[in-house]
């Protein structure tokens, strides 16, 4: 349900298929090697036995990396667009929290000692903060489609996994850290978030 989510699946059934290929050929080599017949005969040159096995496999490796890197680098390197629409996400235990900037577009300040969630306050807004004014926090993450998202991801108090499956977006909150990651909503719908942390 994300741009990037048909890249990732195509390199992830790519790299099964590429696995189960060189298993089975393995395993049919391996039963063959068993069931033939025994007979006297001189052993196998080196590059045939070991060298040319070893160096197909290093090629099949090195070119399922540098497929992945290229993914890698294209969906966490390179920043967000300009337009892109900012989201807080504040893990705490056993609950999601996020913050849209609200009509000036700008985040106001949190403070620690501000943290209240029983009053309506769970990440500290400071409301005398101008820009504190308009923030919206919200237990649901509403996105538009087709709008890259910068989701700027942080946690309150433990490590917890941020997590769409349907969107193929994972990224850590990690106390003290603020993490980001940006994709763009493809499919509209109703998608889980889940904390991937034990």
């Amino acid at each position: 349900a994300a741009a990037h989510g048909v890249s990732l699946d195509r390199l992830m059934r790519w790299d099964i298929a590429v696995m189960t290929a060189c298993f089975l050929l393995a395993n049919i080599l391996l039963v063959w090697l068993l069931l033939r017949p025994r007979r006297a005969s001189r052993p196998p040159a080196p590059w045939r036995a070991e060298y040319l096995p070893v160096a197909i496999l290093v090629i099949i490796y090195i070119a399922m990396a540098v497929s992945a890197e290229h993914l890698w680098a294209r969906e966490r390197f390179e920043g967000p667009a300009p337009e892109a629409l900012l989201v807080e996400v504040v893990g705490e235990q056993f609950q999601w929290y996020f913050r849209y900037p609200g009509s000036d577009e700008v985040f106001g300040t949190t403070r620690p000692e501000l943290i209240n969630a029983p009053a309506g306050n769970p990440l500290g807004l400071d409301r005398a903060d101008s820009h504190s004014a308009d923030d919206i926090v919200s237990s649901l993450l509403v996105l538009p489609a087709g709008r890259q998202v910068d989701l700027g991801i942080r946690s309150i108090d433990v490590i917890h996994g941020f997590f769409i499956p349907g969107m193929r977006v994972k990224q850590n909150a990690v106390p003290g850290m603020e993490m980001h990651i940006h994709f763009t909503p493809s499919v509209p719908g109703d998608y889980p978030i889940l904390c991937s942390q034990v």
